[in-house]
């Protein structure tokens, strides 16, 4: 079982979004993505975000980060990054 779920995950980075505003992550494919897009940046060798990574694997690392609000997910109408 995926720790934290996807449903923590969508709630922690829609966090910061103001009431009425669409939120920046409305499906589980969206978190996937910007997850995905993470683990590779992190196997390119970009350094992690949170501590005591070390052992961890890329996406167990890029989860931890987004769950964090250590990376930021952006709309649609940019493509989806973490900054």
């Amino acid at each position: 079982m995926l720790h934290p779920s996807y449903a923590d995950l969508i709630n922690a980075v829609n966090s910061d979004v103001e009431p009425g505003e669409q939120p920046v992550v409305q499906s589980r494919y969206s978190i996937v993505l910007a997850t995905a897009k993470r683990a590779r940046q992190l196997i390119a060798g970009e350094d992690p975000m949170v501590p005591a990574s070390a052992g961890k694997k890329p996406l167990s690392i890029a989860v931890q980060e987004l769950y964090e609000g250590k990376v930021k997910v952006v709309g649609d109408d940019s493509e989806e990054d973490e900054a």
